[in-house]
């Protein structure tokens, strides 16, 4: 009874720190809304933007440049030769089309929309020049919650939300309290150094479920992201990802004396998993060589499984390769930072 009153009031010292440090509310609870309605916005469901083309100046740009302005999917201009090529290279236009014989068309085929209005230029030239399709065609324009970016988005948010809580809120903490000599002061009390850890992560376990709670209504109500899958399921999904964060974070505050320190291992950690494990575009954009270990890191475990609760509707069970991915790391990270750890 003693030991859990003891880690009941370490628990309470811990939470009523948050109330000294408004700006931990900001970055926890505001930034990620503020991102994600930003990200909304910018995509969200409407009329495609049409594509930016120039038509080089010279005999023939009028009526090609009439063709082009035909196709919905083109906004067409004519340029002179220098200004053509200055707008294509600084991406203000997407296709350079020169009324040669033949037609010549300057793009980057790198470029995903550079071939789209390639092959919306070349056909609307060809109906222009008497071209009739063999085959009669019809679209049909389909845009259901699921497959847009901010579904994407939102889960990919929620991971990166989590495993900055995970680094910062433990690690940099940790830290903090160790140069303000409080770490010291608190040995000589009668009080559990397993107790301590335990209600730092305990607090952001308590923060995690007010995270989670708060960004997946805000995009249920601003962008109708429906939860396809069990709300315990995400739960747990979420706890156990903010555990393998608070126990990479309790590793990388192990020993550092300093705050340079603590942002520098912080910031090595989680820059890489930024870019690397699909919070804000899919991670099979890279090379299939690196993908082994993309796969493996612990954040492309946990947006991975998330995205499949959520969009998907994936039970529990279902994720169990992602779930022993990121109880690997934080098990692993919990041993390291307990055997390494220093109080002063």
């Amino acid at each position: 009874m003693g030991r859990r009153r003891a880690f009941g009031h370490l628990l309470l010292w811990r939470l009523a720190e948050f109330r000294r440090e408004p700006e931990v509310i900001f970055w926890v609870f505001v930034f990620p809304l503020l991102l994600a309605i930003g990200l909304g916005i910018a995509f969200r469901d409407g009329a495609p933007a049409k594509l930016p083309v120039a038509v080089i100046e010279g005999a023939g740009a009028a009526e090609m440049a009439a063709a082009l302005a035909a196709a919905p999917e083109l906004a067409c201009e004519i340029m002179e030769p220098g200004q053509a090529a200055r707008a294509l290279r600084l991406g203000k236009v997407v296709l350079l089309a020169e009324p040669s014989d033949p037609v010549t068309y300057r793009f980057d085929p790198s470029r995903p929309e550079s071939l789209l209005a390639r092959a919306a230029a070349d056909a609307a030239l060809q109906r222009a020049a008497g071209r009739r399709d063999p085959v009669a065609v019809r679209d049909e324009a389909v845009s259901e919650p699921g497959g847009r970016y901010i579904d994407f988005l939102i889960p990919g948010l929620l991971g990166m939300n989590l495993m900055g809580g995970g680094m910062w809120g433990v690690g940099y903490v940790i830290v903090e309290m160790r140069i303000r000599m409080l770490l010291k002061r608190l040995m000589a009390t009668p009080m559990r150094r397993s107790d301590f850890l335990l209600a730092i992560v305990a607090s952001r376990l308590i923060f995690m479920l007010a995270e989670t709670a708060v960004l997946l209504c805000c995009g249920r109500e601003l962008f109708d992201v429906r939860i396809q899958g069990s709300v315990a399921a995400i739960l747990c999904v979420g706890l156990l990802g903010s555990l393998c964060f608070s126990g990479l974070g309790l590793l990388t505050a192990s020993r550092a004396r300093k705050i340079e320190t603590i942002s520098g291992l912080v910031n090595l950690v989680m820059l890489p998993m930024y870019v690397l494990s699909g919070v804000f575009f899919s991670a099979e954009r890279f090379p299939a060589a690196v993908q082994p270990f993309i796969q493996a890191l612990p954040l492309t475990a946990l947006n991975d499984a998330l995205r499949a609760v959520i969009l998907e509707g994936a039970t529990l069970a279902s994720q169990w390769h992602e779930l022993c991915i990121m109880g690997a790391w934080g098990g692993i990270a919990f041993a390291l930072a307990l055997r390494w750890f220093r109080w002063s």
